[in-house]
């Protein structure tokens, strides 16, 4: 057999025998995927998904497997046969393999691996090679569910999600991240597979149930309340509008929080978060704890609402926001619509202390070294900090559960 040699991947460089006698391995690969914006994605005069599907331009016939969250298509079950006639009306280059396969959606789908296995199983029979597609068509943790089956086989297939919840679109849909929660933690299994394409029809939010179009809406407060002091004041001057559901106002909400998620993404430095410092999850290390807690009683967006509330008030405590600072966080979260109380908040342990400091240890193992929480530093900045007063986190807790009493 006759080598064939290419300079298809050379570097320029030589590798080298360091002092030790080990060779330093060094290279770089680039990711890049379109986050799109549309509405009516599967009508058949919409380009959008064809778009995205052969936006490589390799002339290879390309065979796509689809699932649908279950309750997306509860809430519109003519969402199988829309998405299966647009196919049929699609390109010739694309074909699609068997059925649109609904499967479990919402919190508990990515609770231990029997989601994930499912859709495993299924790719399996529909024989996918690494060039072929899954389409995946829910709200974040159905996303992340999907994300995860899709990366293990063959070490990565082609991901498009088509995020259908506000979290989703703002948030959870558009980053790297994939995995499900095992062995009481939450996103215990997982893996950083950037998607292939991302788009956002923004048609899906229109019946949405109010916990996920509300739930999304904490994120943006997230990203603002560290990142953004003018986008945080925006979302303040819409809360009312937020809160009837106005469309222009979340798609504008939805827009540049998706932004300030790519933006952190590609400039961070860290996008595999191989650091222990995660801004992005600020408000996070109690919403995680809470959810388990709850038994998913509690969404994702609704617990990361009451940490952010949570965590504002401890930062007043320390001194980093001023009083009128956090109180008008809590009031901004509580007048969009979100909640910053739950009796799950002041649960005990059998040793008597607060149930969701056990989630300050679960962060910081999921992270790996010291402890790394993101608080803010007024509106619009961050800082990290490497240990929590447990005293002014029950203070915390009082806070809120008076603020909860007052307002009955």
């Amino acid at each position: 057999m006759k080598l064939i040699k290419t300079d298809r991947y050379r570097t320029g460089r030589s590798l080298k025998e360091g002092p030790s006698g080990a060779y330093q391995q060094r290279f770089s690969v680039a990711f890049d995927y379109p986050v799109c914006f549309t509405r009516d994605l599967f009508n058949p005069a919409n380009p959008q998904l064809a778009a995205a599907i052969n936006r490589l331009e390799d002339g290879r016939r390309h065979r796509i497997k689809a699932y649908i969250d279950e309750g997306v298509f509860r809430s519109g079950p003519g969402i199988v046969a829309k998405a299966a006639a647009y196919f049929e009306t699609c390109s010739p280059q694309i074909e699609l393999v068997g059925d649109v396969e609904i499967m479990p959606g919402g919190e508990a789908a990515k609770n231990g691996w029997e989601t994930a296995n499912r859709m495993m199983a299924s790719i399996a029979s529909g024989r996918l090679c690494r060039q072929s597609f899954v389409l995946a068509i829910g709200g974040g943790s159905f996303l992340d569910v999907a994300g995860f089956a899709a990366s293990l086989i063959h070490r990565g297939v082609r991901l498009i999600r088509v995020p259908t919840t506000v979290l989703a679109q703002n948030d959870a849909g558009i980053g790297v991240k994939n995995g499900i929660d095992d062995r009481g933690m939450k996103n215990f299994a997982g893996t950083f597979a950037p998607p292939f394409a991302v788009i956002n029809d923004l048609d899906f939010l229109r019946s949405l149930p109010d916990k996920y179009w509300f739930g999304g809406i904490s994120e943006a407060f997230k990203v603002a309340i560290i990142k953004d002091r003018a986008f945080f004041d925006l979302l303040c001057r819409y809360a009312g509008r937020l809160r009837r559901r106005d469309d222009d106002a979340i798609e504008t909400v939805i827009k540049r929080c998706a932004a300030i998620h790519l933006e952190h993404i590609r400039d961070s430095g860290d996008p595999f978060e191989y650091g222990t410092a995660r801004p992005l999850d600020f408000g996070h290390w109690s919403a995680h704890k809470l959810e388990i807690l709850s038994g998913y009683e509690i969404g994702h967006g609704q617990a990361v609402s009451m940490g952010i509330a949570l965590d504002a008030a401890y930062a007043s405590f320390v001194g980093l926001i001023t009083v009128s600072e956090r109180d008008g966080i809590v009031d901004a979260l509580e007048q969009t619509g979100l909640p910053v109380w739950s009796h799950y908040l002041e649960q005990k342990t059998a040793a008597d202390e607060l149930a969701i400091l056990k989630g300050l240890a679960e962060f910081q193992e999921h992270l790996g070294g010291e402890l790394h929480i993101t608080l803010p530093n007024g509106i619009g900045s961050k800082v990290e900090v490497h240990k929590m007063d447990p005293d002014l986190i029950a203070q915390a807790v009082t806070y809120l559960k008076q603020r909860a009493s007052a307002s009955q």
